[in-house]
């Protein structure tokens, strides 16, 4: 699922506006991203460097019509400089990583940067996980739960968690993507 250069020029050709933000949403992504913004000369390409769903979500948030591009750049990469994600996910082998052994079949949630939690329960890891992430700055979690969960789950999830942090506010949201049972943010 990742879009090669040659994808993107193409995307591009098809769009008609003379400024275009792309926002790649995964570190794997950047560098076609930039290398397509190098090689259109027609239009303007304005690359949001995010790196996670979340930090895309927060920089589209944060765009506003009547703004400038440069200022629209400006604002949207700062504003997703203000989340922090995380990814609920599977172990698809037996493996030590950052002193953690982590077995075939368990649940991890990953950080930014690494691995933050691990465990049986889904519920479990990704309640650990998000309390890893939260800070003194923190004010609103938001959950977006994948195909594999239900919505029932991850509402009782989202109630869990407003409940132990009544000062913050928790969203949650159909993400529906596989492999991941939830992709969440903290911001």
């Amino acid at each position: 699922m990742n879009p090669s250069t040659e994808d993107m020029l193409q995307a591009i050709e098809k769009v008609n506006a003379d400024h275009i933000f792309i926002l790649p949403n995964n570190k794997n992504i950047l560098m076609a991203a930039d290398q397509a913004k190098s090689l259109t000369e027609d239009k303007q390409i304005i690359v949001i460097p995010s790196t996670t769903i979340p930090q895309g979500i927060t920089a589209v948030i944060n765009y506003v019509y009547d703004s400038t591009p440069e200022e629209n750049e400006a604002r949207m990469t700062e504003e997703m400089r203000h989340v922090k994600s995380g990814q609920v996910t599977y172990a698809v082998r037996d493996t030590s990583i950052d002193g953690m052994e982590i077995k075939q079949g368990n649940i991890m949630g990953l950080g930014d940067k690494t691995i933050l939690s691990v465990g049986t329960k889904v519920a479990d890891v990704t309640l650990e996980l998000v309390e890893r992430l939260l800070d003194d700055d923190s004010e609103l979690i938001t959950l977006y739960y994948g195909a594999e969960v239900a919505k029932e789950e991850a509402e009782a999830l989202a109630e869990k968690l407003a409940e132990c942090h009544p000062e913050l506010d928790v969203e949650v949201h159909f993400g529906g993507q596989p492999i991941y049972y939830y992709i969440l943010s903290v911001e």
